[in-house]
């Protein structure tokens, strides 16, 4: 491999990382939960194009969704069952014994939360601490990434992004539960899976907070991407509400790379990179909601249009920021698709998906990945090498 000029001093924890990253994850066992959710579906490809066997636990797959339209259940070991299943946890642990566990189950939807609190609360807290339990009670020895949210924070408006140091919080029952899981995740990684005794019980766990993902395949309601392919591909206008609000929006190949990168140093060093890592675009690709509907419909083409409809009547934060400082600092990760080839890519994906088969679908996904891996390397970024 030729000599590669990185744009920050590297440590030589992470070039020993980067020698094994290639292949850190080629025939090892893997388990995700929420595999038939947007994210879910697309780390299990990701998954599967680094040669890795996954075993996937979660609800059945949901309405129109892309492990469907790309014909994944064949390609890995499906289990259907509850997070919240203690026993369900248990048996595809004992079963599938993995070396990495990815944990992506979840109620992801603000205003779902608001109609259904009491579920978004049993799954996000405690389907993660069941999982944590399961994995105590089995001793399985692993790697844990546990998927938290950007809303874990407490919300103050500020201008500029929350660090990973920064206070949780939650003012809509989502937010909250995503705090209160961050806060059982840590005390589990405190109480029964401290690094400094890593040798004994064979666990480390780091927990995950990323931005507004979207990208191809996602059909979820109440989220601007799929809410416009389903209005613009009917010839219809979209409605966009809290045009103003300002979120972290990024591909979702971006977090993702990020966490296997993640996955790879905190198997190779479990006492370094345990702890809580932020996910998200730099700060100058930041986008109001209103940006990115012009983005869509100017990418949509045909006259696409827009209108401000009226906001709903539940609190949801305007402006919401993420730092990847440290990130940058001790992964040297970074982002790779700005906000511009991020739509881009992302409506050119579900125009060549429409009418396509499995086949076609899943091919779709390599080549995002390949196209996003090989602009890393021309970044210099270490995990794409």
């Amino acid at each position: 491999m030729e000599i590669v000029e990185f744009p920050v001093e590297v440590q030589q924890s992470t070039l020993d990382a980067m020698k094994m990253y290639r292949n850190v994850f080629a025939g090892k066992r893997v388990l995700i939960t929420g595999h038939t959710g947007f994210k879910g579906a697309w780390l299990t490809i990701y998954m599967r194009y680094l040669g890795a066997h996954v075993t996937g636990y979660s609800l059945p797959a949901p309405g129109p969704c892309i492990f469907a339209t790309a014909e994944l259940q064949p390609l890995v070991s499906h289990r259907e069952g509850d997070i919240r299943d203690s026993a369900g946890l248990r048996q595809v642990l004992e079963e599938c014994r993995p070396h990495f566990v990815f944990h992506m189950a979840a109620q992801s939807l603000v205003l779902e939360s608001y109609r259904n609190p009491v579920d978004t609360f049993e799954t996000n807290v405690m389907g993660s601490v069941r999982l944590l339990e399961a994995i105590r009670q089995t001793r399985t020895r692993s790697t844990l990434i546990m998927v938290v949210s950007d809303k874990c924070y407490k919300n103050n408006e500020w201008v500029f992004g929350y660090r990973e140091i920064d206070a949780l919080g939650g003012h809509d029952p989502y937010s909250a539960s995503k705090s209160a899981m961050d806060i059982a995740v840590r005390s589990y990684r405190l109480s029964y899976f401290p690094p400094k005794d890593f040798k004994d019980h064979g666990v480390s766990i780091a927990a995950v907070r990323s931005g507004n993902v979207v990208g191809g395949g996602d059909w979820g309601v109440d989220r601007i991407v799929p809410d416009a392919v389903r209005a613009l591909s009917r010839g219809e206008t979209l409605t966009v509400r809290s045009p103003e609000a300002t979120r972290p929006w990024q591909h979702v190949l971006d977090p993702l790379s990020g966490y296997l990168w993640l996955a790879a140093c905190l198997s190779e060093r479990p006492q370094q990179y345990a702890g809580e890592w932020n996910f998200g675009p730099l700060p100058s690709e930041d986008r109001c909601v209103r940006e990115l509907a012009d983005a869509i419909t100017a990418a949509w083409g045909k006259g696409a249009t827009w209108v401000e409809g009226s906001d709903t009547t539940q609190h949801e934060a305007k402006t919401l920021k993420l730092n990847i400082d440290k990130a940058v600092t001790e992964l040297q990760w970074r982002p790779v698709w700005n906000f511009e080839t991020t739509v881009q890519r992302t409506i050119s994906w579900y125009k060549q998906a429409e009418g396509a088969d499995g086949k076609a679908v899943y091919d779709l996904c390599t080549q995002d990945i390949e196209a996003h891996r090989a602009e890393a390397r021309a970044k210099g970024l270490a995990w794409a090498f």
